[in-house]
């Protein structure tokens, strides 16, 4: 798997298009255009950003000035709960592109679902439509539940290509993982490091056994289980240590030491909103 499994890999949605493995985070990142830049040097090609970030007019100066090819970049944003809602949601799809200064986006993402049934699948459907225009290329959500993800399925609509939600080994949100792994859902993984709060005895030992560090252990874990994971940092080291990870392999032994640290909704450390009505 090591040799085969690069930063240049991807895995296929559900709309046909390919999002590659890892991808790069900028929530508060004040100065996104100089860490996308940072990443792109690191061989990142998959940046996550959001309207409620305020930075996705960075993320598209740093997309121009890279000189690589915007086809060859996948750029993710998303409409947080207050701007949710049918009309909304249409200009809010135009306002992002108008900041990013591109034709379309590559994934859509609903940011969270506190905005209550009707308006979540009035966005939904804002979006689709969106996507039929050829705005947006593939719509997800984020902060999903089971039961979030059913009412799409109950509305008649497609269910999203993606769901991001908080997943790291203290929070492993299984039932959804699973739903998801059924449905061909892609599980995007936010938090993967755990907020840089990886000084844990299971984490310290696999990182020695492998010469890596605790936060490439945790990437990798998250890779192996098939999740997509989102890092994020404004050090540049950091930003080139964290994409430094297909060059070993956790074996077993190891994933099991990991997986037996699920804390499920107790080891949530952001906001985790997944059981909003």
């Amino acid at each position: 798997m090591a040799s085969t499994f690069s930063i240049s890999s991807s895995v296929k949605l559900s709309t046909g298009y390919l999002m590659p493995v890892l991808g790069f985070g900028v929530y508060q990142n004040y100065d996104a255009r100089t860490s996308c830049l940072e990443a792109f040097k690191a061989g990142y090609r998959h940046v996550d950003s959001a309207q409620m970030y305020r930075n996705e007019a960075a993320v598209g100066e740093a997309v121009r000035e890279s000189g690589i090819n915007r086809s060859a970049l996948f750029i993710t944003t998303k409409c947080a709960s207050r701007s949710h809602g049918y009309e909304s949601t249409l200009s809010g799809v135009d306002e992002s592109l108008s900041k990013l200064q591109f034709d379309y986006v590559d994934l859509f993402l609903i940011h969270d679902p506190l905005s209550g049934s009707e308006k979540r699948l009035a966005t939904y459907k804002a979006l689709q439509e969106c996507k039929t225009a050829g705005k947006i290329r593939t719509v997800g959500v984020s902060n999903y539940n089971v039961k979030h993800l059913e009412e799409i399925r109950n509305a008649g609509y497609d269910l999203p290509a993606v769901n991001q939600i908080e997943l790291h080994p203290f929070c492993q949100q299984k039932p959804i993982v699973e739903y998801c792994l059924k449905n061909s859902i892609v599980v995007q993984a936010y938090c993967p490091i755990i907020r840089g709060k990886t000084d844990h005895e299971v984490f310290n030992s696999i990182a020695v056994k492998h010469n890596h560090d605790p936060a490439q252990v945790l990437i990798r874990w998250s890779l192996q289980k098939g999740f997509v994971p989102l890092p994020k940092s404004a050090t540049p080291s950091r930003i080139h240590s964290n994409a430094q990870v297909f060059d070993f392999e956790l074996d077993a032994d190891d994933m099991a030491r990991i997986d037996a640290l699920d804390q499920g909704k107790q080891g949530a450390i952001s906001w985790n909103p997944v059981d909003a009505d």
